[in-house]
């Protein structure tokens, strides 16, 4: 998972990562790391191309991402650390699972699932737990805790603004998971998605319905420009919904993945909805013109 490349690297481990997911893109070291999955979903489909291709292929029961288990092997990891969150996110733990058993020696194999905000820091602690990195791992959690508070506290008292956070267009999702959380810990109040639970299709009637004051704009997966795009290309939808503000970010980098950069992705969002409490953000908020 590239949420999990990420924390190793944030734990200093990152001389003993020897293979990664061919999405691993943060931090920029990943890229000469070899590449033991790949996407068998054509390149250059539309959101909704994308949306009805993955639904095809999980109810026929095949793979969206292929492990490249001879490259695998030849790596002889020690650990491998995957996922059970998301059938769309990376491959299925249970085929991870079943070919490690096949390997010799036989990798301990950890999955992080994480829901919430709180539940990625204990996949710090996991991570410690598993690679003896204990020290690294309280300065991490005691860094990220920090800048936490320091948003809480810069935007205590502020008004609290609606916001409707849509993780996909086509279909229309809200987002779910950790982004409710990340909404209110920026001074917002999430009017659609609710922390912890799954992302959820909806429709933008519901959207209208809701009434947000911002509407912010995190296509799964997606970077800052090519969210700015597919927000651009839905502007009709978005500009029936009549909120002051819709907003681009990178979804990608900050909201997408439950990795360290959440909290790059709270502090942009406070940011976004209150700058003049939080004058800076290390990512870009796009404006989207209706």
């Amino acid at each position: 998972m590239p949420h999990a490349t990420e924390l190793l690297y944030a734990l200093g481990l990152g001389d003993d990562v020897v293979g990664v997911t061919h999405e691993c893109d943060y931090p920029p070291q990943a890229a000469s790391v070899p590449k033991v999955t790949r996407d068998v979903l054509p390149a250059g489909l539309s959101a909704g191309e994308i949306d009805a291709a993955v639904r095809e292929r999980t109810e026929n029961g095949e793979a969206i991402y292929l492990l490249d288990e001879e490259r695998l092997a030849g790596l002889r990891p020690d650990l491998i650390v995957t996922q059970q969150l998301c059938p769309v996110c990376a491959v299925s733990y249970d085929e991870v699972d079943a070919v490690a058993r096949k390997l010799d020696p036989c990798p301990e194999v950890i999955a992080l699932d994480p829901r919430t905000l709180g539940e990625t820091m204990g996949d710090i602690r996991t991570i410690a737990k598993a690679t003896g990195c204990r020290d690294a791992a309280l300065d991490l959690v005691a860094r990220q805790r920090a800048r936490i508070d320091r948003v809480r506290t810069a935007v205590k008292g502020a008004p609290r603004r609606r916001v409707a956070a849509l993780e996909w267009f086509d279909p229309v999702y809200i987002a779910g998971h950790w982004t409710p959380q990340l909404i209110e810990m920026a001074g917002g109040v999430d009017v659609l998605g609710f922390p912890g639970e799954h992302s959820e299709r909806t429709d933008m009637a519901a959207v209208v319905a809701s009434a947000p004051e911002v509407v912010l704009c995190i296509p799964c997966g997606y970077d800052g420009p090519r969210a700015l795009e597919e927000a651009e290309r839905h502007a009709d939808a978005l500009r029936a919904v009549r909120a002051d503000q819709v907003v681009a970010v990178d979804a990608s980098a900050y909201f997408s993945r439950p990795g360290p950069r959440l909290v790059d992705g709270l502090e942009t969002l406070a940011h976004a909805l209150h700058p003049d409490r939080v004058p800076e953000a290390p990512g870009t908020v796009y404006p989207v013109a209706l």
